[in-house]
């Protein structure tokens, strides 16, 4: 379509006031009495951590809320075309570990020291438990998305603290865990007790 016709059938839209009306829907107060919009309500980032360790128990009920495998024997968050290749990593007891989400396993990846490059902001460094979502190109933020706001909800539900972070070294990252090409290192969560 050529520049004249567009911008002739754009004013012409634009005159006739079928873009531009300023209407509004007065919307009932959201009714916030079931579970699932209390934890809603409740979530909130947190910056400030206990030094109380997480145990294994909240550990895998976190993951599987990142990831897991549910009863219906897909995943606990949705993915693109059901492609289910998002990476969780774990920094967790000096280690690097990867969940496998099908297995409910923390397999051990690497011994290397890996904070330096999520340690951008000091409060980061008292959190116990640091998750890493890995994803595709295409489809990765997305994916973490799903998966961080899981683990934000179950959080709120359960008493921890949690803070998703871009703020990350994921050059650094994507070498140090040996990425392929294809994949990119997307969001860093810590998960930790709040501080009392």
């Amino acid at each position: 379509m050529n520049k004249k016709i567009f911008y002739g059938i754009l004013g012409s839209v634009l005159l006739n006031g079928t873009v531009c009306k300023a209407e509004s829907i007065n919307l009932p107060q959201p009714d916030t009495s079931s579970e699932l919009m209390k934890i809603i309500d409740a979530r909130k980032s947190g910056r400030a951590y206990s030094n109380k360790p997480i145990d294994n128990q909240e550990l895998s009920n976190v993951l599987w809320a990142a990831f897991g495998t549910n009863s219906h024997g897909t995943r606990t968050i949705p993915t693109a075309r059901n492609q289910q290749n998002l990476r969780v990593f774990v920094f967790y007891n000096n280690a690097v570990w990867e969940y496998d989400g099908k297995e409910n396993v923390l397999n051990k990846y690497s011994d290397t020291d890996l904070m330096p490059y999520l340690t951008t902001q000091e409060f980061v460094k008292d959190a116990p438990v640091h998750i890493i979502y890995v994803g595709d190109k295409k489809y990765g933020e997305v994916h973490s998305g799903s998966a961080y706001e899981n683990v934000s909800l179950y959080a709120a539900a359960n008493g921890l603290s949690s803070v998703v972070r871009g703020l990350i070294d994921r050059d650094g990252l994507h070498k140090a865990l040996d990425l392929s090409e294809d994949e990119v290192v997307t969001y860093h969560q810590t998960l930790a007790y709040p501080q009392e």
